[in-house]
């Protein structure tokens, strides 16, 4: 079987840091990463969160690296968990120090009820052990996983293989955890209620920002009907370069954004540790990089 080949930009308009809750790196480690990879253009949009803004905009004056402020808000459209990107934001508005505190309010309230469907599972965790390792943080879907496949009673838990080393799934083991467990509509899945796409996005404009649509081939596989559907409300650009998009997907979401005149961006979604396969500026097909800085520079 032939090696996968990855293409390598210098753009990244999707990066998390530690601000999000299933982030691993700080501000400051990455900004080391950008330098070494000696990125061109980036911005940190961590979930529901503008704290590493500040930083890594005086990071990007001090090294000559365009710098976009940028936020990744849960969101629902039409009873559907998304993700809606938010570029060019001002992240001084309270609106978003307000976003953070509500949505961390509804995760702190859904994690009980996580624990217990996963215990219907017989997969059975420790509360105390979860909360102690989250810390300061809310709990993710991912961090149960890393802690249910680390517990020595699963060793040889059929259910758990695909995750191991050399499973199926042992790419992103925790992420594909999260997504089989606790992913909308999956058996231990707890709904969390979201603010609706349309309330953010004109949250994300009120603060002279640009909406654009997350990674849509991890929301919503290939449906085009629905992405059009999300145009229509007012969505302004599309991540059609991701990690996560195959061949298929990626032109599907291109044309729609060529035919609709939007913005198209590149995100690798780079976490760390929690998605191992996944790297800065890392793409499985080549971002059209002209075409993306050429509609940035409408905003910049």
């Amino acid at each position: 079987m032939s090696a996968t080949i990855y293409y390598h930009s210098k753009i990244d308009l999707h990066i998390h840091s530690n601000y999000s809750d299933d982030g691993e790196f700080s501000v400051d480690a990455l900004i080391n990463k950008f330098r070494i990879l000696n990125m061109e253009c980036i911005s940190i949009t961590d979930h529901n969160s503008v704290k590493a803004l500040h930083d890594a905009i005086l990071f990007g004056a001090v090294n000559e690296i365009n710098v976009i402020p940028g936020i990744e808000i849960d969101c629902q459209f039409k009873s559907v968990n998304m993700h809606l990107l938010g570029y060019y934001i001002d992240f001084t508005k309270p609106a978003f120090a307000e976003l953070e505190m509500s949505i961390r309010s509804e995760n702190d309230k859904a994690f009980p009820q996580m624990i217990e469907k996963l215990s219907r599972l017989n997969l059975h965790v420790d509360s105390d052990k979860v909360l102690k390792r989250a810390g300061d943080k809310a709990v993710t879907g991912e961090l149960i996983g890393e802690i249910v496949l680390e517990q020595e009673e699963y060793s040889a838990s059929a259910i758990l293989e695909p995750y191991r080393a050399g499973g199926a799934k042992s790419d992103n083991p925790y992420l594909n955890f999260y997504r089989d467990f606790f992913s909308q509509g999956k058996p231990a899945y707890v709904p969390v209620k979201y603010f609706s796409f349309n309330d953010m996005k004109d949250m994300i404009l009120s603060a002279n920002g640009v909406p654009v649509l997350a990674h849509p081939g991890e929301n919503f596989k290939c449906q085009p009907e629905f992405v059009l559907e999300i145009v229509k409300e007012g969505v302004e650009g599309i991540e059609v370069y991701s990690s996560y998009h195959n061949k298929l997907q990626t032109d599907t979401f291109l044309a729609i954004a060529k035919e609709n005149n939007l913005l198209i961006t590149c995100g690798s979604d780079y976490h760390g540790r929690n998605k191992p396969s996944i790297e800065i500026g890392r793409y499985n097909f080549p971002p059209d990089e002209i075409a993306i800085r050429n509609g940035l520079k409408k905003y910049s």
